[in-house]
């Protein structure tokens, strides 16, 4: 089948396109990631004499980054459109945000979605797993205090201790208020026929564009970081926080 003049235009056009978008990216991290990490060494005696400024300017820095990275969703026409509550409400309270995992464009939306929402981005700590710590943006969330887990079985017990310390050392510390989670565990490609053949093992719901949520991590979360409830209100004693 012959290849009309205009055809040929559009596939070059396209290629043009992707070119670009790719050469963008990649000076992205060549530019931003380096002086992130500079500026963060400069900074190092401010974070010895006043640690609550530095982590608000590395806050900031961190924003700018994840900016970057929305900007390539952008710059390719995705837009997002959010319906029902504004979680905008509660952008300065501290919550645990579970997020539906289903590739990796999962986390570029939502870096796109939560950039309007006032210091989410900036005193967010993310819960990704070990891989990433060896990709290009991985410096970065070692320095931002994000956690990486090791999945697998044999992994898990260790792995929620270390998150337990990890929650205790690092998130009162730099004032984090969101935690960004994927209860999925991963990809649901992955998950998903394990997920099915568990469901239906223990008469649970089968689910095609879900998988079931692992609860290790979340349990962790919650008992390290909310004070203990009696009837409803704070248990007495050293337990009562925020």
């Amino acid at each position: 089948m012959a290849v009309t003049l205009e055809q040929a235009q559009r596939v070059g056009y396209t290629c043009l396109k992707a070119l670009l978008r790719f050469a963008f990216m990649v000076a992205n991290n060549l530019v931003a990631i380096p002086s992130y990490v500079l500026y963060l060494i400069v900074l190092q005696p401010l974070r010895i004499l006043d640690s609550k400024s530095f982590w608000y300017i590395e806050g900031v820095l961190f924003k700018w980054l994840l900016a970057m990275v929305a900007s390539w969703g952008w710059w390719a026409g995705y837009t997002v459109v959010e319906w029902g509550d504004d979680v905008k409400a509660v952008s300065e309270d501290e919550a645990m945000v579970l997020v539906n995992h289903q590739a990796t464009g999962d986390v570029c939306t939502l870096m796109m979605c939560l950039q309007d929402k006032g210091t989410v981005v900036r005193q967010m700590m993310w819960l990704m797993d070990h891989i990433f710590k060896y990709t290009n943006f991985g410096i970065v969330s070692l320095i931002h205090g994000d956690f990486f887990i090791r999945q697998g079985r044999t992994h898990r017990d260790q792995q929620l201790v270390l998150l337990k310390d990890h929650l205790e050392k690092y998130y009162r510390s730099r004032n984090r208020k969101w935690i960004v989670l994927f209860p999925e565990g991963g990809f649901l490609r992955k998950r998903r026929e394990t997920s099915q053949a568990f469901a239906k093992k223990n008469n649970l719901p089968f689910l095609k564009h879900v998988t079931l949520p692992r609860l290790g991590a979340t349990q962790v979360i919650l008992k390290t970081l909310v004070a203990p409830q009696e009837n409803g209100a704070p248990s007495g004693g050293d337990a009562v926080r925020k």
